[in-house]
Order: structure tokens, then C-alpha cells, then sequence
């Protein structure tokens, strides 16, 4: 048998946030700046079954995580911290011991209270394998202005547990508005970093080689998002203060059973080869072989559905886009689909819609999250058709979804 591998010390950095806050975005700028001879791993938790997040991630990073020394891991099906730390200790022990990664990034659910997975990573034995730096929480300026977000216990979860909290889209709030973000923050968190990030301020800055005021504008924006980059990239060797106090806690009211956790430790430095978590893994990977393949469920206060279609299946991308938007109560939908404009990358949030060209994937995948109460509903689509809010209200309060009604109207849009 061979020796196990223990790992000590492991840099590891979590990125928290609210659903459709734009934490892929921000990892993909920590992955740009990672050096060219370090391992990185990212461990993602999806709230639902199909992965969507990885094959975004990996699309952004043109398809050559294996030569950037990047490596993905994907946990479907529920939150990692909600039910028992297995789940997370076997994934994380696995990245760790298949790929050997020199740093570590953790994506949880934007549905997470990542108070809980702070606790579970505060235990005393995962003190010695990871070192836990800075806890990054992004914050989209777009939900801050809807009181249904900021007045939302989940949406101000994230800002009391974040060490350093990330900006972005912002550029509509005036200074007034964003002098009110500020206090609004201090008072759920004094403690933490804020950091504005300008990446967007070079995107939407149209430069026209005549125009010599629009290009010092530019490169004017441009010096000030490298710096909010750099400032971002800095939080990834920064201790976490939110996790250390934790730890401190967690030691503290758990002397009890230090023997009981440290007989855990060992489990770190090998790949456990079974578990109820992995076998049922396996078995959903065997079941959803065959395409087509659907699921839904409800969780929380959410209803899932997602879809996996072959990839020789092209749907018509214009109505496809209409369709998901007609959906009552919509969350947030994702996905990258085969169209009839080509391979898309769908990533719908009440404040963004973004579709973007990519390489073809093995198969098409679509994933959306429905609110069933109305604490946090959507009314991005019923505004695109002049309905109202107290009418959007009602429905979101007391209609299901048809699941097969929307099959058959989804397999309409095969051309």
C-alpha cells in the first residue's frame, strides 16, 4: 500500500455571494492572474444537478485548464454545507489528492448561508491541511438597489461573513447611492475590505482612435481596474479574520470531541473508495447518460429544473431566449446550448442577460431556478411585457410550474 499523502498549509480562498452576484466572473479574474508554474484547484457546489458552472468556467478559460495547471471540481445537488461535512471533506480530499494543487478556490451555492461552511471549515481537523485565507464576497450593485434583495436575511448573509467584498455593477449608482452602500455594508459588517471593481469601466468604454479625450479616458479606466485587480489578487495571501476568530470559537466549545475529529484527519489524506456520497454520485452520472435527460425538484424556497440534450439537438436561439424569460418567477438561468446561432453560453440574472459564442461541448445543458414564494421573486420578464409587479407577485406566490407542459415546449424548439 502506499504511504498516504497529508497535506498541510494549503492555500485556500473562498468566493461567496448571492445567486447571480457574478462570482464566476471574479474567479475567472483570480485564475488569469495565477502564475504559469502553480497548480490551482476550484471545487464548485451547484444547487442543482446538472453542472453548468464548470463548463462556463472552462469555456472562459478557452478550453485549456489541464495546460494552465487549473483543475475543476463540480458537487451537484444541494448545498455542501447544509446536511453533514461529508460531502465537502470528500471532495475537497479528493481535489487535493488527485491533483495536488498549490492553492484552492471554493465556490459555494449563492443560495448557501456561508456562515454555515465557515463552521464547518473552522473544525479543528481541517486546520492543519488548508490555510484559510481571505473570504471574497461579491456584491452586485444592480440587486443592492431592490430592497427585495438588500432586506433579504440570505443577501445579507454574505456581507457579514465576507473579509473583503468585491463591487460590480455599479456605474448607475451616483455618489449619493453609493455613500448609502457604503453605510448600509458598515452596518451589517464594519470590519470588511471593499473593493470597487473597474473591470466594467474599461468594458463599456467604446474607444474611437480619433477622439483623444476618449482613449486618455481609457487607459485612464484601464490603470485604475489593473489596480482593483491587483488589490483583488493581494485578498489571496490575506488571512481570513472571519475564519480565525471561528476557529478559535469552534476549538474552544469542542475539546469534548477533539478525539473523535482527529480520527477524521487521516480521512484527508486519502481518497475515501466509497461512501453514500459516492456511489450516489456514480449513480446519477449512470442515469443521466441517456439523453435526453430532465429533473426537477424544490429546495428551500426554490423549484430546480435543468435539461441535458445531445448536442446534434439545435434549438432555435431566439425563441429559446423568449421562452425562458416568459417563465414565471425566474431566478436565474444558465446554460450552454447548441442554437441556431451557434454553441451559446446563457447566463440570465434579473440584472444581466449575457449570451456569448463558445467551442462546441459534448452536450447541451440548461439550468433554472424558479422562486416559489415572493420574498425574492423576479420581475424582469413581466416588465419586458408591461405586467406589474403586484400581478407578478401573485403568480410567483401561487403558481407551480407544468413540468411536461415545459418539456414539450423546450423539444418545440428543436429545429
Amino acid at each position: 500500500m502506499k504511504n498516504p499523502i497529508i497535506f498541510q498549509n494549503i492555500p485556500c480562498t473562498l468566493v461567496t455571494g448571492f445567486l447571480g452576484a457574478g462570482k464566476t466572473t471574479v474567479i475567472n479574474q483570480l485564475l488569469a492572474t495565477k502564475p504559469d508554474d502553480e497548480r490551482w484547484a476550484l471545487l464548485i457546489n451547484e444547487f442543482g444537478r446538472i453542472g453548468i458552472d464548470g463548463a462556463l468556467l472552462a469555456s472562459s478559460q478557452d478550453n485549456e485548464l489541464e495546460q494552465k495547471n487549473i483543475a475543476i471540481r463540480e458537487v451537484s445537488g444541494g448545498c455542501i454545507c447544509c446536511t453533514s461535512q461529508l460531502p465537502l471533506q470528500i471532495a475537497i480530499s479528493r481535489l487535493l489528492s488527485e491533483h495536488h494543487p498549490q492553492r484552492l478556490l471554493i465556490e459555494p451555492t449563492g443560495l448557501a448561508h456561508p456562515r454555515e461552511l465557515i463552521l464547518q471549515l473552522s473544525a479543528p481537523h481541517w486546520q492543519t491541511a488548508l490555510k484559510m485565507n481571505a473570504v471574497i464576497t461579491v456584491l452586485s450593485g444592480e440587486q443592492w438597489q431592490q430592497i427585495k434583495y438588500r432586506d433579504h436575511d440570505g443577501y445579507q448573509a454574505h456581507v457579514r461573513d465576507a473579509d473583503v467584498l468585491i463591487i460590480n455593477r455599479y456605474t448607475q449608482l451616483n455618489t449619493s447611492e453609493k455613500q448609502v452602500l457604503v453605510e448600509w455594508i458598515a452596518k451589517l459588517n464594519s470590519q470588511v475590505k471593499i473593493i470597487w471593481d473597474a473591470s466594467e469601466l474599461t468594458a463599456s468604454e467604446a474607444i474611437d482612435s480619433s477622439d483623444v479625450h476618449s482613449s486618455d479616458k481609457f487607459v485612464a479606466n484601464k490603470l485604475v481596474a489593473d489596480a482593483s485587480l491587483s488589490t483583488l489578487n493581494d485578498q489571496l495571501n490575506q488571512p481570513s479574520s472571519i475564519i480565525s476568530n471561528q476557529r478559535k470559537v469552534s476549538i474552544s466549545n469542542h475539546q469534548k470531541s477533539m478525539i473523535g475529529l482527529q480520527s477524521q484527519a487521516n480521512s484527508l489524506a486519502t481518497v475515501p473508495s466509497s461512501s453514500s456520497f459516492t456511489d450516489e454520485t456514480k449513480a446519477q452520472t449512470s442515469a443521466d447518460s441517456d439523453l435526453p435527460y430532465r429533473y426537477h425538484e424544490e429546495q428551500q424556497d426554490f423549484q430546480l429544473a435543468g435539461w441535458r440534450l445531445p448536442a446534434h439537438y439545435i434549438l432555435n436561439a431566439d425563441d429559446l431566449q423568449n421562452w425562458l424569460l416568459a417563465l414565471l418567477s425566474w431566478q436565474r438561468i444558465k446554460g450552454v446550448v447548441h442554437t441556431s446561432d451557434g454553441w451559446l453560453q446563457i447566463n440570465f440574472n434579473p440584472g444581466s442577460l449575457t449570451t456569448r459564442t463558445i467551442d462546441p461541448q459534448t452536450d447541451s445543458r440548461l439550468e433554472i431556478i424558479l422562486q416559489l414564494g415572493n420574498t425574492v421573486d423576479t420581475h424582469a420578464a413581466d416588465k419586458a411585457i408591461g405586467k406589474s409587479e403586484t400581478e407578478n407577485d401573485a403568480k410567483a406566490s401561487s403558481v407551480l410550474l407544468d413540468w411536461e407542459k415545459c418539456d414539450r415546449e423546450l423539444m418545440a424548439l428543436v429545429i
